[in-house]
């Protein structure tokens, strides 16, 4: 009787698109957002994930099948896909929205995902998404999709050993205060730590290469799932300008200072 064959491994790596992290940011005039008229550029935790899946197959040669990126976003997040696809992913999954489209909640990218995973006819064993995105910073979207595909997750990974024969992996997370160490069964949704690893540079082959990988595309209405969001932002503001310091002379000219910012002392 033959050994039934090792299913390889099919990896997705979900990123975004979002305002370069080198950009100063700017609050809009109508005060409901941001300047985004400024460059972009792939979330760097999402770079992450995208180095991370890349080196999996580096280690674990061919029993690593596919890694596939997948982003939500107006036509110029093929971009951003594209860089994916020159560090090393085979395929792309482009859910486009319009350019006047508001930004997707992390429930709605969580429940975009989920229809992904399941229209995949292969399988998704392994989900590497970074921790959170640096616009909104809500670093939310990993725990909702393994709370939707009833999957376990790892996140703030810092270290990942993947182990197909055993379809097991390994996840070193960060905590306050160390480390964790968590054993999981496949499938498995990870969200990257800074710490994991340091991103390649696309060498210019490679993005030459990439131009020529395929980029499906797909809309919210495809997967039946509305990315309307259910949050209102009421006010967007930039933090007060800090106010310059002064010197003193002496310790009574300090006292007298505090008292005339209303600052009193605490009696005991």
């Amino acid at each position: 009787m033959r050994p039934s064959a090792v299913r390889l491994l099919n990896i997705l790596v979900p990123i975004k698109r979002t305002v370069d992290y080198a950009v100063k940011i700017r609050v809009n005039p109508d005060q409901k957002g941001i300047d985004l008229n400024v460059k972009h550029s792939m979330n760097p935790f999402d770079e992450i994930a995208v180095e991370e899946a890349v080196r999996l197959r580096e280690k674990l040669k061919d029993e690593v099948k596919s890694i596939k990126v997948v982003t939500i976003g107006p036509p110029k997040a093929a971009e951003t896909l594209r860089t994916a696809l020159a560090m090393g992913a085979d395929s792309a999954i482009h859910i486009e929205v319009p350019d006047s489209a508001p930004a997707p909640e992390p429930l709605g990218v969580a429940k975009a995902l989920r229809a992904v995973i399941q229209r995949e006819k292969e399988g998704v064993d392994l989900v590497i998404l970074g921790k959170q995105a640096i616009d909104d910073d809500a670093g939310q979207t990993g725990q909702m999709l393994a709370g939707l595909l009833d999957w376990a997750q790892a996140t703030f990974a810092s270290k990942v050993v993947v182990d197909p024969k055993k379809k097991e992996a390994e996840v070193t997370r960060e905590i306050d205060g160390g480390l964790e160490e968590l054993r999981s069964r496949l499938p498995l949704v990870i969200t990257t730590d800074l710490r994991l690893n340091e991103p390649r540079y696309a060498s210019l082959p490679n993005i030459m290469k990439a131009k020529k990988k395929p980029i499906q595309k797909l809309t919210p209405a495809d997967l039946e799932v509305d990315l309307t969001p259910i949050l209102e932002t009421i006010k967007v503001a930039e933090p007060p300008k800090r106010v310059g310091g002064g010197k003193v002379g002496s310790v009574d000219e300090l006292i007298a200072k505090l008292k005339e910012a209303g600052i009193t002392p605490v009696k005991s």
